[in-house]
């Protein structure tokens, strides 16, 4: 090796030495596992030896992930229970006090011992390597080297004694050992037996010859491996936080660095202690080391070591695959790393070298202990310390490896999730880069696959089991070697996964004139029969597989929203309403439920519910309740309460037509059974019966508004009016009654009537104005002034800029589409909500997002708002969504799902109940509670809002 000059570094002779400091160039050109070992050359033991083959071949290194048992540990004994560690002591060891009866003794061939403690030397070397993964020296049975054994203990303590003052002495100096610590040493030199005395050579045992040879390997691989991840730190973390311009951006170089480096700070130090330590060590017992292991003991024993390396180690197939990442995407990080590769202490080498030594420094120590145990004699300190070392490493080492395996299938998903290419125009938000988020398997399966031209073939695809969705993808290698992954149909959540047949007969397959049995499964989405899958396996194990690892996603998916529910259905009444069926005996059911609404009276809260026999009043979550009316089939009731210090008390019902309105205060009795029907129905008030079809309360400002739509014979649109309820304390209400036999007195006419279009068919509230939806499209309207409110339609789709094509693939989508209503996401953005998609437009209605759109898992027929979320109604689930990703959170599933009532006090709705007898089937009514976070913050959904909104004041 050619030598490098290195500046020297001073280390002081008291304290803690700065060993631990870097030298200026690293030594370990060899891979992890590959540790060499390079022993003296005995002058008087070579007398008869050949020179070993140039062309022997090293050992392999060995990969941490490629090894079954990556420690290299052929046995080891198991720490169980309580394990007493004993104090370690420093004392020479038996080989030092035999080396003084051999001074003078030339070795004979007959004083040799077995073949695998031959050492060999070729005389063209200046210097011997050694493997210690292997055996250390390969002679043949016919020449042998002595150590320290039972026949050399001839020698005296004193003797011994004065043997390592003296070669203390002569090594102190020559002062090689200050000089190796500060890397100051040419390559050539640092090995053991250059720094010790020839005559050293001479006296020491072979055993011990290796012993302290590995002994040495032990610092100089520590020294280097400091100075690695103080490199790091020096040469690429510090950096990249004080580049300008930066290299990463600021927003996310934090994150960047934690993500890449981990917790490498914690690491090093705990090494930088250990090789002070070591260092000190050294300079006081050279050229005889007693013992390191009470050093490596006081380390290893430290929680927070072993933590250290639990953490890292995990992390480290997601850091190797961030830097990665920012490599292929960053120039400039690409020209960084390029650019610091320069460095003397990087040496050309790729920051994933750094990053991976410590991944595999445990295990490479383990190997130097071991060869350390295997040259020790019996009553050495070591043969009780050494092993228990070993042990508290291995376990540390194979605790990592659940979460290696773990890490490593998250880069796998993130691999995954880079190469989906989804269909235009289409958004999906499947949550991909959650912490939580796993994939639970990837592999090849076929279909038998119709295509456009009616023609039929077999389709190779990859199925991706993710713990939230199932995937089918079409795989394409690009020429550069990308695989981008196609999706050949909408991701299936695992909430609408369905398993069907796993034990189908055996199908061939025919490719060409070859035959090969097929192993088909089927799967299909619950709500949607056109989408069910037959897939093809190539053995019976494999569709065995298939089959139990999605029955465990998918009881592990059920587990994990039943105890994360946004919204949790809490049960209002079941068994009261009653449909009537084929089991029905007795009195007659209530009928279908038709519409509820809660409301409070007299400081208690009740419920009220219209179905097909009438209108029911009843205590809350009590199963008493009093019919109150016989109208059958309301089409909505709504309970105006207290708004402000404005107090209304009255209940509004859009019935066969007509708009009415009762007190509120006689429902509220009547639900106690305290008050006779007949004095609630005298509180009514008439307020149209020409034809009523829409009815809907809104609030603007402090006032209370009925908006509401009829329609006349032969009239091309409809009327559009508008009541302001009347303060039940104003004087306006005392005894005076209207000509119009009792009519709007508790609601007034405000302002001039309008129109909408004849096809209108809901009213959505928004702050300032309201949206009303016909048949392909939503009109904005302010209901305080009809008559000159400035008229808007959502989508706007007469942008005639670049967009323009993606807007009108968009539109053609809509067609035949049914809007439902607006949501408000963002200060600038609101959520279009059709029946079977939704999609985002600006607050001028213009669509955003590049014209991308939201398709829904079910055909909703109803939807309502609270707080983040979108909750769509179909017949059997209620899909509650992000409103700003669209993002799939949580289903609720039933049987004839309806929405009953939806407004700040709460959302109702109505599904079949648990009873199913004479009385007919019950009609369970439940409020959907929004549930509240009980450790941490949710995914971040919304963005601040303003009070107002400018252009729609909403």
């Amino acid at each position: 090796m050619s030598h490098r000059p290195r500046p020297h570094v001073a280390i002081p002779p008291l304290g803690l030495p700065r060993g631990a400091l870097p030298p200026q160039s690293p030594h370990l050109n060899s891979p992890a596992y590959d540790i060499q070992v390079t022993p003296p050359p005995y002058d008087n033991a070579w007398d008869d030896e050949e020179p070993p083959s140039s062309g022997t071949p090293r050992p392999r290194a060995q990969s941490l992930y490629q090894s079954e048992n990556p420690i290299g540990r052929s046995s080891s004994a198991a720490v169980t229970g309580y394990m007493p560690f004993p104090e370690p002591q420093i004392y020479r060891s038996a080989s030092a006090t035999a080396s003084q009866a051999h001074l003078g003794h030339k070795y004979s061939r007959s004083d040799l011992g077995p073949a695998s403690l031959r050492l060999q030397r070729d005389p063209s070397l200046s210097s011997l390597t050694t493997d210690v993964s292997s055996a250390y020296y390969p002679y043949d049975d016919t020449e042998f080297y002595a150590s320290g054994s039972q026949d050399s203990h001839g020698a005296s303590d004193d003797s011994t004694e004065e043997l390592s003052r003296d070669l203390s002495q002569i090594s102190l100096q020559s002062d090689g050992v200050r000089l190796f610590q500060t890397g100051q040493l040419p390559d050539r030199d640092e090995e053991w037996h250059k720094l010790v005395p020839p005559e050293a050579l001479n006296t020491l045992g072979k055993s011990e010859v290796q012993r302290q040879s590995v002994i040495f390997e032990v610092f100089k691989a520590e020294r280097e491996y400091v100075f690695d991840l103080e490199a790091v730190r020096e040469v690429f973390i510090e950096p990249l936080r004080s580049a300008s311009p930066p290299i990463i951006r600021e927003s996310f170089l934090h994150k960047f660095i934690a993500e890449v480096f981990g917790n490498l700070d914690q690491v090093v130090s705990h090494h930088q202690r250990m090789l002070a330590a070591l260092f000190a060590r050294q300079r006081e017992q050279h050229p005889i080391v007693q013992s390191v292991s009470d050093i490596i003991l006081d380390t290893a024993l430290k929680e927070d070591f072993r933590s250290s390396y639990e953490v890292y180690i995990k992390n480290y197939p997601l850091a190797e695959s961030r830097h990665r990442k920012e490599l292929s995407q960053n120039q400039d990080y690409q020209a960084f790393i390029q650019s610091v590769s320069s460095d003397p202490r990087i040496r050309k080498r790729d920051l994933t070298t750094f990053l991976s030594r410590p991944v595999t420094r445990l295990p490479r120590l383990n190997l130097l202990l071991e060869q350390i145990l295997k040259r020790t004699e019996d009553g050495h300190v070591d043969k009780e310390t050494l092993p228990i070392i070993l042990d508290i490493l291995t376990s540390c080492v194979k605790s990592t490896q659940p979460g290696i395996e773990a890490a490593e299938n998250k880069v796998k998903f993130w691999a995954l999730a880079q190469s989906l290419v989804f269909q235009r125009g289409e958004l999906i938000d499947m949550d991909l880069y959650a912490d939580t988020r796993s994939l639970v398997r990837l592999a090849p399966v076929s279909r038998w696959n119709r295509t456009e031209t009616g023609l039929s073939s077999w389709v190779d695809l990859t199925a991706a089991l993710l713990d939230n969705f199932l995937i089918l993808t079409r795989e394409e290698t690009r020429p550069n070697g990308a695989v981008k992954r196609y999706l050949v149909s909408r991701p299936i959540p695992l909430s609408f996964l369905r398993l069907g047949s796993f034990t189908s007969p055996v199908e061939n397959r025919r490719d060409g004139l070859k035959f090969h049995s097929l192993y088909p499964f089927s799967i299909s989405h619950a709500a949607s029969k056109s989408r069910r899958y037959t897939l093809y396996v190539e053995t019976e194990a494999e569709r065995r597989k298939w089959h139990m690892v999605f029955q465990e996603a998918i009881g592990l998916h059920r587990a994990r929203q039943e105890g994360n529910m946004y919204f949790e259905p809490q049960t209002l009444t079941d068994g009261f309403f009653r449909l009537p069926t084929t089991k029905t005996r007795g009195s007659k059911p209530t009928g279908r439920i038709s519409t509820a609404t809660p409301f409070s009276a007299g400081g208690r809260k009740f419920l009220a519910v219209g179905c097909f026999s009438g209108i029911y009043a009843g205590h809350w979550q009590e199963e008493n309740f009093h019919r109150a009316l016989p109208l059958s089939n309301p089409v909505s009731i709504f309970a105006v309460e207290t708004v402000g210090h404005k107090p209304f008390h009255r209940f509004l019902i859009h019935h066969d037509g007509s708009l009415v309105s009762y007190s509120l205060d006689l429902l509220g009795r009547i639900g106690l059974g305290q008050a006779d029907p007949r004095s609630f129905a005298s509180s009514l008030e008439k307020h149209d019966s020409t034809n009523v079809l829409i009815t809907r309360v809104v609030q603007m400002g402090k006032r209370v508004l009925v908006v509401y739509a009829s329609k006349r014979l032969f009239q091309s649109t409809l009327d559009l009016h508008v009541l302001e309820a009347v303060d039940a304390n104003s004087p306006a209400l005392n005894p005076k009654r209207s000509t119009n036999g009792g009519s709007n007195r508790f609601f007034r006419p405000y302002g001039d009537p309008g129109f909408v279009a004849k096809d209108a068919h809901d009213i959505t509230a928004l702050v300032k104005t309201i949206a009303i939806s016909t048949q392909d499209r939503i009109v904005i309207l302010d209901p305080t002034n009809l008559t000159r409110s400035a008229i808007t339609f959502v989508p706007d789709f007469s942008d005639t800029s670049s967009s323009s094509a993606d807007m009108t693939a968009l539109r053609k989508r809509l067609e035949g589409m049914k809007p439902l209503g607006l949501l408000r996401c963002t200060s600038t953005e609101l959520l279009v909500v059709y029946d079977s998609i939704g999609c985002y437009v600006t607050r001028h209605g213009v669509p955003s997002r590049s014209s991308g759109y939201i398709r829904w898992e079910c055909k909703a027929t109803s939807f309502a708002a609270r707080g983040n979320h979108v909750l769509l109604f179909s017949q059997n689930f209620v899909e509650i969504r992000n409103i700003l990703t669209g993002l799939l959170v949580q289903v609720i599933e039933g049987q004839d799902i309806r929405l009953l009532h939806s407004e700040e006090d709460g959302i109702l709705a109505v599904m079949r109940g648990e009873h199913d007898d004479e009385a007919g089937a019950s009609e369970k009514v439940v409020e959907l509670r929004e549930t509240a976070e009980i450790v941490g913050p949710r995914t971040a959904t919304t963005m601040p809002m303003p009070a107002m909104w400018e252009e729609w004041d909403m």
